[in-house]
C-alpha cells in the first residue's frame, strides 16, 4: 500500500509532486477530439471571414493608386460594393464563429469537469483525510471555470489570428516583401520580452492559485463548523483568520496581474514603433519605392498584422495563468486510487456471508505504526459478531478493511472462500451493508435518501425497510412524510432520526454481510429498545458485524471481539466472557456503574 498523501490545512500551501511539461496541453487535446468535425466548420467559417476582412486595405490601394486618379467612377462603385459583401461576409461569419466556439468551448469544460469528478470518486479515504475538502473543491469548480475563456475564446481566438497573421503575411509579401521584412525587424524584441516574463507569471500564478485555494479551505471549514463558531461565541477569532487568508490572497492576486500586465505594454509600444518605422521607410525611399496607395494599404496590413500578434501575446498571458491552474487538474486526475480492481478482477459471485481473517495487519502510512496487528477470525455464515474497546483501538479498521475501503498491509481476507483483493469492488460491495459511524443525509426527500442503495426500490419497499428500523413513525408525522425535502446533511433532523434513515437505507439492499459502526450512538435509549426488535429479526441468516459503544445492546452476538492496541485480546459470548473476569469485564462494569451513578 502506498504512503497517504502529505496532510494540508487551509494554512499550508500545496506543494506539486511533480513539475509541470508542456504534454499536459497536449492532454487537453483528447478533450477537444471529439469536436474537431464541428471545429473544422469554425475554422473555414475564420478564414473566409479573415479574406474578407484582409481584402479591405487592398480595395483601398487599388482605389486610391487607379481608381481616384483615373476618375474611374464605375472602378469605385465596383470597389465600393466589393467592400461592403466583405463587410457583410466577415459579421456573419464571426456571429457564427463566436457562438459555435462557446458551445465548443463549453462541452469541452463539462468532459473535463466530469472526469475529474468521477476520478474523485474512486479516490482512497486516504486521499480526502490528507486535505481540506474545499482544496478538492475548487479544483472541480473554480480551476476548471477558470480555464473557460482559455478553452473556448481564447483558443479560437488564437487559431482565428494565426489565421489572420499568415493571410496578411500572404498580401503584405505580394504588395512589396521588402516592406513586409522591415515590418517584422522588431519581433526578435517581442520573443525575448515574453519569454523573461513567462517564468516569473507563471510562478506567480502558482502562489495564486496555493492562496486561492487556502481561502476556499478556510471558507468550507468555517461554514461546516458555524454551529461551534457560534457555540463558543468565536466570531470575532473567524473574522480575524479570514482577513489573513483573503489579505494573503488579495496580495499574491496583485502581484500576479502586475507581471501578466507587464507584456501587452511591451507588445503595443513595439507595435507602434514598427508602424513609425514603416512610415520613415515608405515617405523616405529607404532601399523602396512604394505609390501612396501602397504606403496606406501597408499601414492598415500593420495594424492587421500587428492585432492578431497583440492578442496572440494576450493569449500567451492566458495560457501561462492557466497553465497554474492545469497542473492541479492534472495533478488530482494522475492521483492513482490505491483501491482499485485488480486486471485479472472478477465479479463476486452471491454471497452466503462466510467470512475469514487470516493473519490481517495494516497500517495507514508506509512507515507509520500498525493499527492491526496479526488479526484471525471465522465467521460463519448467519453469525452476529461485536467488536468492542477502546476508542482507537481498530474497530473501524477492522470493518474497514473487510468493505476494502483501504488494503491489507499483510495477511488475507476471505469471503467464501474468496480473496477480496481479487473481486471487483462494485460487487463486493453491492453484497454488504454498511452503516458507518458518520451518518451522511443528503439533500432531497428521506424517500430518496433510503432509495439511495437501491435505486429502483419501490416506494412499499422503503416503507418496509423504514418500518423494520422503527423510523415509520417519525416520518409519518411530518409534513409531506417520505416526500419531505431534507437540507444538505439533514440538518432539519435530530442525530437520532438521520440514523434511523440511514439505517432503513442499509437495509434496503438486503445485504448478506451487515456492517453496523456505532449504529445506535445516538439514538435515545426508548428508541434504542424499539430498534432491537428490528434488528433481531434482521439479523437473522446475515452475517454481521457490529461496533457499538452500549455493551448492552451486543449482548445476544454470537461472538464479543474485544480488541485493544490493534489486536484481538479477548473473544467468546458475553455470558463467557463476563464468567472470565477479563477486560471486557472490567469494560461492561464501567458502564454499568457510570449508568447507576447517572
Amino acid at each position: 500500500m502506498s504512503g497517504m498523501a502529505k496532510r494540508n490545512t487551509y494554512q499550508e500551501d500545496e506543494t506539486l509532486e511533480q513539475e509541470f511539461n508542456w504534454s499536459y496541453y497536449k492532454r487537453l487535446g483528447k478533450y477537444l477530439k471529439p469536436y474537431l468535425r464541428r471545429l473544422l466548420v469554425v475554422l473555414a467559417s475564420i478564414l473566409v471571414a479573415n479574406i474578407a476582412v484582409i481584402m479591405g486595405p487592398y480595395l483601398t490601394k487599388v482605389a486610391i493608386d487607379s481608381a481616384i486618379p483615373n476618375r474611374d467612377m464605375g472602378q469605385l462603385w465596383l470597389i465600393a460594393g466589393i467592400f461592403l459583401v466583405t463587410l457583410i461576409i466577415a459579421f456573419f461569419c464571426m456571429r457564427y464563429r463566436i457562438w459555435a466556439i462557446t458551445e465548443i468551448g463549453q462541452d469541452m469544460l463539462r468532459d473535463m469537469r466530469s472526469d475529474i469528478f468521477n476520478h474523485l470518486q474512486e479516490l482512497p479515504f486516504s486521499y480526502f483525510d490528507s486535505r481540506p475538502h474545499g482544496k478538492i473543491l475548487i479544483r472541480v469548480v473554480n480551476y476548471i471555470n477558470t480555464l473557460s475563456d482559455l478553452l473556448s475564446n481564447g483558443l479560437i481566438n488564437l487559431i482565428s489570428d494565426l489565421i489572420s497573421l499568415i493571410v496578411t503575411l500572404v498580401f503584405m509579401f505580394f504588395i512589396d516583401w521588402k516592406l513586409t521584412l522591415y515590418s517584422m525587424v522588431l519581433l526578435p524584441i517581442l520573443f525575448i520580452w515574453a519569454w523573461v516574463i513567462k517564468n516569473k507569471q507563471r510562478v506567480a500564478y502558482q502562489v495564486l492559485s496555493n492562496k486561492q485555494s487556502n481561502l476556499n479551505a478556510y471558507i468550507h471549514e468555517s461554514i461546516a463548523g458555524i454551529k461551534v463558531t457560534q457555540g463558543f461565541a468565536q466570531e470575532d477569532n473567524a473574522a480575524k483568520r479570514f482577513a489573513d487568508v483573503s489579505e494573503e490572497y488579495r496580495t499574491t492576486w496583485m502581484h500576479a496581474v502586475k507581471i501578466q500586465f507587464a507584456l501587452w505594454p511591451g507588445v503595443q509600444n513595439i507595435a507602434i514603433m514598427t508602424t513609425a518605422l514603416i512610415y520613415f521607410v515608405g515617405v523616405n525611399r529607404i532601399g523602396v519605392a512604394v505609390t501612396t496607395g501602397t504606403l496606406i494599404a501597408f499601414i492598415g496590413y500593420i495594424n492587421n498584422f500587428w492585432n492578431p500578434v497583440i492578442n496572440i501575446g494576450n493569449f500567451y498571458n492566458s495560457l501561462i495563468t492557466a497553465t497554474a491552474y492545469l497542473e492541479r487538474i492534472f495533478e488530482t486526475l494522475d492521483e492513482k486510487p490505491e483501491i482499485e480492481d485488480a486486471p485479472d478482477a472478477f465479479a463476486l459471485p452471491p454471497i452466503k456471508g462466510d467470512v475469514r481473517f487470516n493473519d490481517v495487519s495494516f497500517k495507514y502510512e508506509e512507515n507509520g505504526p500498525m493499527i492491526l496487528q496479526h488479526v484471525s477470525f471465522h465467521a460463519t455464515p448467519g453469525q452476529s459478531i461485536a467488536l468492542v474497546g477502546p476508542t482507537g483501538a481498530g474497530k473501524s479498521t477492522v470493518i474497514n478493511l473487510l468493505s476494502r475501503f483501504y488494503n491489507v498491509t499483510d495477511g488475507e481476507i476471505l469471503i467464501d472462500g474468496v480473496n477480496i483483493n481479487q473481486v471487483t469492488l462494485k460487487s463486493l460491495r453491492q453484497q454488504m451493508g454498511v452503516m458507518l459511524q458518520d451518518t451522511f443525509i443528503f439533500s432531497g426527500t428521506i424517500l430518496d435518501n433510503i432509495r439511495y442503495g437501491k435505486l429502483d426500490a419501490t416506494e412499499e419497499e422503503v416503507i418496509a425497510a423504514a418500518k423494520v428500523v422503527r423510523a415509520d413513525d417519525f416520518i409519518r408525522h411530518l409534513k409531506d412524510g417520505y416526500h419531505t425535502e431534507l437540507q444538505e446533511r439533514g440538518s432539519t433532523l435530530s442525530a437520532g432520526q438521520r440514523q434511523l434513515i440511514a439505517f432503513a437505507r442499509t437495509l434496503l439492499i438486503d445485504p448478506r454481510i451487515l456492517i453496523l459502526d456505532e449504529a445506535t450512538a445516538a439514538i435515545d435509549t426508548q428508541t434504542e429498545i424499539l430498534l432491537q426488535q428490528g434488528l433481531n429479526a434482521l439479523l437473522k441468516g446475515r452475517t454481521s458485524f457490529i461496533i457499538a459503544h452500549r455493551l448492552s445492546t451486543i449482548q445476544n452476538a454470537d461472538q464479543i471481539f474485544v480488541i485493544d492496541h490493534g489486536e484481538i485480546v479477548e473473544r467468546g459470548s458475553h455470558a463467557t466472557l463476563m464468567a472470565e473476569h477479563g477486560a471486557y469485564y472490567d469494560l461492561y462494569d464501567a458502564q454499568y456503574k457510570m449508568l447507576q451513578s447517572m
